[in-house]
C-alpha cells in the first residue's frame, strides 16, 4: 500500500554523495523534501535537479532539507553532482527498497518521478507520484507544501 498524506514517512538510511550515509531520522525537527528521480544524467532529471539547485535558497529559508534519491550508484551520483554543483545530497537506492517503501516503483520496477514533503515530526504532508516522468513539480508548489507542513507540525 503506497504511503499517503498523514502517514509516518518510512525511515531509511542510504549511502550518498559526500562519502557518507544519510537517514531520514537525522533530519527530524525540520521539514524534508524527498525527490525521487529516475536517473542521473538524463534530460528531465538534470533539469529538475538544476531547478531545485537554483532555487535552494527558498528551501533553506524554510529550514527544509532536500534529499534526492535514485537507483544509480554513489559513484554515478558523485559525477552527476560534480558536473552540476548540486548543494543537496544524492542518495543511492540501488536495491530500490526505499522506492518500494514509498510506493513509487512503476511498471517493470522503474522509478516514477515523485516528491514527498515530510514535516518536522516525520509525517508525510505532500505526495506527488508522476504517471509519466516528462515533467516535474515546480519549486513554488514544493515551497508551499513545506510552508503548509510547518503550520501543521
Amino acid at each position: 500500500m503506497p504511503i499517503s498524506v498523514g502517514e509516518r514517512a518510512p525511515d531509511f538510511t542510504l549511502p550518498g554523495t559526500g562519502g557518507r550515509d544519510y537517514s531520514l531520522a537525522e533530519h527530524r525537527g525540520r521539514p524534508v523534501v524527498l525527490v525521487f528521480y529516475p536517473g542521473d544524467h538524463t534530460p528531465v532529471c538534470t533539469k529538475q535537479l538544476q531547478t531545485y539547485r537554483n532555487d535552494i535558497g527558498q528551501f533553506d529559508a524554510l529550514g527544509a532539507q532536500v534529499l534526492a534519491i535514485s537507483p544509480q550508484s554513489v559513484e554515478s551520483h558523485e559525477g552527476f553532482s560534480a558536473a552540476h554543483g548540486f548543494p543537496f545530497p544524492l542518495l543511492a537506492d540501488t536495491d530500490k527498497a526505499v522506492a518500494e517503501a514509498y510506493g513509487i516503483l512503476g511498471p517493470l520496477g522503474f522509478y516514477r518521478r515523485s516528491v514527498f514533503v515530510v514535516d518536522a515530526e516525520g509525517v508525510v504532508r505532500y505526495v506527488h507520484r508522476a504517471v509519466a516522468g516528462l515533467t516535474f513539480r515546480p519549486t513554488a508548489e514544493l515551497v508551499a507544501a513545506v510552508k503548509r507542513a510547518g503550520q501543521r507540525a
